[in-house]
C-alpha cells in the first residue's frame, strides 16, 4: 500500500487518539480512558520536547492508517539521543502491506540524518511474538535488559 509519510498534524489527533485506544485493547486487553489519551496525544503534538509522531496516510484515500511515536531519551554514555518507538499501530485494514515498514524507513531516515540521535530502542509486550517478528526483520535486535515501572505512583 503506497503511504506519504508525514508528521503528525493537530488536525490528526481523534485518528491518533482512536488508535492508541485501539492499540491498547488488541495488544494488553486494555481498555483506555479516551479522554486522558486525548489529553496526552494533545500535550505531545503541542510540545515537541515530550516527543513526535509520524503518520501514514493512504495515497489515494488521504485517510490515515498507521503511526508511530517517538521519544527521546538522554545518554551520557554516548552523548546523544536514543528515539524510542512508542505507540506503533496499523490499522486492521492495512497491515501487511507495508505501512509500518515504510513508516519505519522514514523514521530510520530522519534518525539517521540527525548527528544527535545515537539509536534506537523499542519495547514490545512479550507475547507479541508478531510485532517482534516484524522488528527482528527491520533489523532491530533483542537486548538484554528488562524494563521495571513503578505505577501509578499514588
Amino acid at each position: 500500500m503506497p503511504v506519504i509519510v508525514r508528521p503528525a498534524q493537530p488536525s490528526d489527533l481523534p485518528t491518533l487518539v482512536d488508535f492508541n485506544c485501539h492499540l491498547a485493547r488488541e495488544t494488553e486487553d486494555k481498555e483506555l480512558d479516551c479522554a486522558i489519551v486525548e489529553k496526552g496525544v494533545s500535550a505531545l503534538l503541542n510540545d515537541p520536547n515530550r516527543g513526535f509522531y509520524f503518520v501514514a496516510q493512504d495515497s489515494e484515500s488521504g485517510e490515515v492508517v498507521g503511526q508511530l511515536q517517538i521519544t527521546r531519551e538522554w545518554s551520557d554514555w554516548r552523548n546523544g539521543w536514543f528515539w524510542w518507538l512508542q505507540s506503533v499501530y496499523v490499522r486492521a485494514d492495512a497491515r501487511k502491506k507495508g505501512v509500518f515498514r515504510q513508516l519505519h524507513e522514514h523514521m530510520e531516515v530522519q534518525a539517521r540524518t540527525d548527528p544527535t540521535v545515537v539509536g534506537l530502542r523499542l519495547y514490545v509486550e512479550a507475547e507479541n511474538i508478531a510485532a517482534q517478528r516484524v522488528y527482528q526483520c527491520l533489523g532491530l535486535e533483542q537486548i538484554p535488559f528488562r524494563l521495571y515501572q513503578k505505577w501509578p505512583l499514588d
